[in-house]
């Protein structure tokens, strides 16, 4: 099964695509999506809605997730970041696959165990998760494949649970760590 993430914004849109079956995880592809500063906003829509349904017909995922909109102190921002949403739902729409979506609590207690985890917190196990040699950058790529494994996550059968990663130094707890 594949599934393609996207964390969406109006400057830069993170994706990911993992592929599971079920007990392994491995990453597709990843990256963001940057809108150059000049363009207006209908311009940047149209970029991430072009390039998120180009990636989406190479990938060929079964279903897409996306980052859902739970809270914003700006209303701009929010706004903005809803017209970016509504163009990645288009594009999954488009291509004929399911949406799933996710608020940030939820896909960073599936991915990391704590609902307020640290944006280099879900960096890290994504890493772990994938078993990448190196840290999902940047950031929004990280959270766009944090998206995808949330929702493998939530797709496993009740009673089982998701794979154990293996730790690679000891903690006590995801609140304390630092890198």
């Amino acid at each position: 099964m594949k599934i393609f993430g996207i964390d969406p914004g109006a400057v830069r849109t993170g994706y990911g695509c993992v592929e599971t079956d079920g007990s392994r995880h491995r990453i597709v592809v990843c990256g963001a999506i940057n809108t150059p500063a000049l363009a207006t906003f209908p311009e940047k829509l149209l970029i991430i809605h072009s390039r998120l349904a180009a990636l989406i017909d190479e990938c060929r995922p079964d279903c897409v997730a996306i980052e859902n909109l739970f809270h914003a102190t700006n209303v701009r921002s929010a706004l903005k970041l809803g017209h970016a949403r509504g163009v990645a739902m288009l594009a999954a729409v488009e291509a004929g696959l399911p949406v799933a979506e996710y608020t940030p609590a939820e896909i960073k207690r599936a991915v990391v165990g704590y609902g307020r985890a640290e944006k280099r917190q879900v960096q890290h196990m994504v890493k772990l998760i994938l078993g990448l040699a190196v840290l999902p950058s940047p950031h929004d790529a990280a959270d766009a494949l944090a998206v995808a494994i949330c929702h493998v996550h939530s797709q496993l059968p009740a009673g089982i649970a998701p794979v154990p990663v293996t730790r690679v130094r000891a903690a006590t707890s995801w609140r304390h760590f630092r890198p």
